[in-house]
């Protein structure tokens, strides 16, 4: 029993820490009677102190960095989603926003991984650091699965913790000296990891864009494909097949023009196939399917949207042996020593389910799940389609693009979120060609995205 105990019944109150010090009564043998007073209330009042200034090193903040225009897309999303849930506690919100995925790991591949973190308690299955291009067998089974005919091989790939995070290994490859270009709109960590860099100008707030980046227009005139002959040369091209956010995959036709543009020009295309796997016409999944293409791209690639890994962490990135730097030094040689530098590998537990997910039983199981998305998709397309707004995407891609003409996309954000509390994202975050539009990710539970449909027709019936 301790003193607290023992005063329990005299309801004195105190902040003081000194109450709360070792003791040396003995609470076994004192009864300790304190007489009360009148309850009153005490108020703690600061004392004025002299203004401090904060100490501060002599280190010069990154300028770069101080380029960017306020916080990064989608944790501002996230940030007024938090606001909004302040303001309505007990709004029933439903996330339509960013694409967080939200269906179960099929079994075979949880159950894989299991297997692999328990043989880790095991002398003779325990591993620690890998090869940090990623096991040989996984990266075996990609080059087999998604590459077979395609002429690239397992020594093309390295497996990674996803291809955000290859995205910004690569800017470090090609360093602040280059030039870059991307889809308008596109995935805004193509343009932040830029800025980053050191590749690009500041913010032209008139034009809504940043200096020395060419942004490639791409709007339902143009097939969202961008009109190469008034696209100026640079050294990257940010390209991404569907396009996230548009959901507009890129022909066969489309790509092969691009590779000869890169061709012409001495580019390397950094192809982002994240969503190929919702492709179901003959659109092209890979740009290796393309022919030339190993001389001027690379591509990344993920498990996060196929297999539900936005938590697990495990992706790759191809660079083919053909591809060269002025030079005639391969920028593969560059990428693995980025690789070795910045990163230990992908989680062996991670790589297990990978490899799970390549078996026939995960293939299969990958495509349930890629095919709830897509109707969640139709479900989405429909309700718009029947409210008389012009819908693009959804078809090959778990996103739908909805055009509100004339309006501000942060204002259509707002609204549906202040009337409906569903959350989107808003078609200016991706770039200043997605202004008057906004994005609705079909990654969702059913009864989720019904109740958001419902709620659609209602706020714009």
């Amino acid at each position: 029993m301790s003193l607290m105990n023992n005063l329990s019944n005299s309801m004195i109150y105190s902040s003081s820490s000194a109450f709360l010090a070792p003791t040396s009564f003995n609470s076994r043998t004192h009864n300790v009677s304190v007489p009360l007073k009148s309850p009153r209330i005490v108020k703690c009042i600061a004392t004025p102190q002299e203004e401090q200034t904060a100490y501060k090193t002599k280190v010069s903040r990154n300028a770069n960095i101080a380029k960017l225009q306020a916080g990064y897309l989608f944790p501002e999303v996230a940030r007024r989603r938090a606001a909004h849930l302040l303001k309505y506690p007990n709004a029933q919100v439903i996330s339509l926003g960013i694409g967080e995925t939200t269906e179960p790991i099929p079994d075979v591949i949880t159950s894989a991984m299991a297997k692999r973190s328990h043989a880790l308690s095991t002398l003779e299955g325990y591993s620690g650091y890998g090869a940090e291009q990623g096991e040989k067998a996984l990266r075996a089974a990609l080059a087999s699965t998604f590459y077979g005919n395609l002429g690239i091989e397992e020594e093309d790939i390295v497996v990674s913790d996803g291809a955000k995070c290859d995205i910004s290994r690569l800017q470090i490859v090609f360093g602040s000296n280059v030039t870059m270009a991307v889809q308008d709109p596109s995935y805004p960590a193509y343009v932040d990891s830029s800025v980053i860099m050191g590749q690009t100008g500041h913010f032209l707030k008139d034009v809504e864009r940043f200096a020395n980046i060419e942004y490639m227009r791409c709007t339902p005139e143009n097939g969202f494909f961008p009109n190469l002959s008034n696209v100026a040369r640079t050294d990257i091209i940010f390209f991404c097949s569907p396009n996230n956010p548009t959901g507009a995959p890129a022909t066969r036709e489309q790509l092969t023009r691009l590779v000869q543009f890169a061709k012409d020009n001495g580019s390397i295309i950094v192809y982002d196939s994240a969503y190929a796997l919702y492709i179901s016409d003959e659109n092209p999944r890979s740009i290796f399917e393309i022919p030339g293409a190993k001389e001027v791209a690379i591509e990344t690639a993920s498990f996060s949207k196929y297999a539900g890994f936005t938590g697990v962490r495990l992706g790759w990135t191809v660079v083919p042996k053909q591809l060269l730097f002025s030079d005639g030094f391969r920028v593969a040689k560059d990428f693995n020593r980025i690789v070795c530098t910045c990163f230990n590998g992908a989680s062996n537990i991670s790589q297990a389910g990978g490899l799970a997910c390549l078996s026939p039983e995960g293939l299969e199981a990958m495509q349930e799940v890629i095919g709830f998305y897509k109707e969640n998709t139709k479900i989405i397309v429909e309700t718009f389609n029947s409210l008389g707004f012009k819908v693009y995407g959804g078809q090959n891609a778990p996103y739908v693009w909805v055009h509100f003409p004339g309006r501000n996309s942060w204002d259509v954000f707002t609204e549906i979120l202040k009337k409906t509390h569903i959350v989107t994202t808003p078609g200016s975050g991706f770039g200043p060609g997605g202004e008057g539009s906004i994005r609705v990710s079909a990654f969702g539970h059913r009864e989720n995205v019904l109740e958001a449909c419902r709620r659609f027709k209602h706020l714009y019936n």
